[in-house]
């Protein structure tokens, strides 16, 4: 039952979470935003390794939850825009850019399988790609990992197809 519960929440939850999004002002989305990115990204902004973005516009779609926002470096600093035209756009659905966030699956798999579209400048794309590829979890601040991570596997087990399997089904023997 439980596994039921949990299938339908990973399926269903990104529907659920987008009325809200989308009545969140984004002054408050930019601003969560801005500072999750550059605590994230504090030490790859000292050591100059986000500077590829100077000038530049990353855009970041989730269709699913109707996000869609760019990220650029200003003054050694991420900052969040809500510009409609970006040099280079990733596309996908909420819960597989958090698997791939979480390194439990490969984004050249899903870009071959079109769950994650990359359009624009492709150059530009591949040196973002190799960038988060090279990012170590570890590195990520505690709170924000675990978070990331527990997500993940409630993710993961939602999507599993045994999560809704009749053979989970209470009243069935072990």
């Amino acid at each position: 039952m439980l596994n039921l519960l949990r299938g339908q929440c990973v399926r269903k939850g990104p529907q659920l979470l987008r009325f809200p999004l989308q009545l969140t002002p984004f002054a408050l989305k930019k601003t969560v935003l801005q500072q999750l990115l550059n605590w994230q990204f504090r030490h790859a902004l000292t050591e100059g390794d986000l500077n590829f973005l100077d000038g530049r516009r990353l855009g970041i779609d989730i269709a699913d939850l109707a996000l869609r926002w760019t990220i650029s470096l200003v003054d050694g600093q991420l900052q969040v825009a809500a510009h409609h035209q970006a040099d280079v756009w990733f596309r996908g659905q909420a819960n597989d850019l958090l698997l791939v966030a979480a390194r439990r699956v490969d984004p050249d798999t899903l870009f071959f399988q079109r769950r994650l579209i990359i359009e624009g400048d492709t150059e530009l794309g591949l040196e973002v790609k190799n960038m988060m590829d090279a990012i170590e979890l570890d590195t990520m601040p505690a709170p924000m990992r675990i978070g990331l991570l527990k997500l993940a596997d409630f993710i993961e087990a939602g999507l599993n197809e045994d999560a809704t399997s009749p053979k989970d089904r209470a009243g069935v023997s072990c």
